[in-house]
């Protein structure tokens, strides 16, 4: 679907680090500031599988027809260093979420420490007719920091490509929470660096990269320390958002940009968010159709 005939925001987050807060839930937005939680923010999927518990669900829309929603298979009480999948449902309306399954990263070769399976997402590869999974990765033992891994696959269920390592930050400290989006032809990756403190941004002509950090790639206006950051552009703007995690102060933090890089401070009484107690989300461009179906249902 064309951003064009896109016209609403969707919302998928989780609220907190207790077990039960642990859940998918959606809020839906028609100005991308502005957001509504929808079933009384109540989780909208019960999760069976793996931990039973997840993080960081990255919503998606297929090339097929279908929607998807990535997320951490984990129970943080189990500790930070305790999951190794990521888990995955799949809907046709956005409101019936079915065929839920866990990509185990232990069975590879590659992973089979793994420890930190985190903050998965996906992007289509034009070139290869895939989707790049893309996700934050530690293996127990290893020499890498928790850094960016990435690997291929049709339909989320399979990988076509043993996982690799997609990015990591010169300084060799960690870099998490990476989201891509693309823009004339170019593929900006955002990150959580955890040398520098804040989020950082690389760039690259392909989703697989290689992709360029300059020296000073600070892509964030706050000194404050967020994460789970999450970038979508405004409908009939040049403007781009970016929300983040305000990890340690609690609540979100919201900041904007036309050029990708310099970012200005989006004032809290010009969004409403932080009633919803947000952590790490992600955002889908819906239809007035599809708004309308999310309203009737919750």
């Amino acid at each position: 679907m064309k951003n064009k005939e896109a016209s609403k925001y969707l919302f998928c987050y989780f609220t907190g680090n207790k077990p039960e807060e642990e859940r998918v839930h959606l809020a839906v937005s028609e100005d991308g500031l502005n957001f509504t939680a929808l079933n009384g923010n109540h989780a909208v999927i019960e999760q069976h599988l793996g931990k039973k518990c997840c993080r960081d669900p990255y919503i998606l829309r297929g090339e097929n027809g279908l929607f998807y929603i990535l997320a951490t298979d984990m129970r943080c009480s189990d500790g930070w260093n305790s999951n190794n999948s990521i888990v995955i449902w799949e809907s046709e309306n956005l409101t019936d979420w079915k065929n839920e399954r866990i990509i185990d990263f232990s069975v590879f070769p590659e992973t089979k420490n793994a420890d930190r399976v985190w903050a998965p997402e996906a992007v289509f590869d034009n070139e290869r007719g895939e989707y790049m999974l893309y996700w934050s990765h530690h293996n127990k033992d290893g020499k890498e920091d928790t850094i960016i891994w990435y690997a291929y696959t049709t339909d989320f269920y399979t990988l076509s490509t043993p996982p690799s390592i997609l990015f990591k930050p010169r300084s060799n400290m960690a870099g998490i929470d990476a989201d891509i989006i693309i823009r004339d032809g170019k593929y900006y990756m955002y990150y959580a660096d955890e040398y520098k403190h804040t989020i950082c941004c690389v760039v690259s002509y392909k989703p697989s990269g290689p992709y360029s950090e300059t020296d000073n790639n600070t892509a964030c206006c706050t000194d404050l320390r967020v994460e789970g950051n999450c970038i979508y552009k405004l409908f009939g703007t040049d403007t781009y958002i970016m929300i983040m995690d305000k990890f340690v102060d609690g609540g979100y933090f919201m900041q904007k940009t036309t050029d990708m890089f310099h970012f200005e401070k989006v004032d809290e009484d010009e969004f409403s968010l932080n009633h919803l107690h947000p952590r790490h989300g992600s955002m889908l461009a819906i239809t007035d159709e599809e708004y309308n179906h999310l309203i009737k249902t919750y």
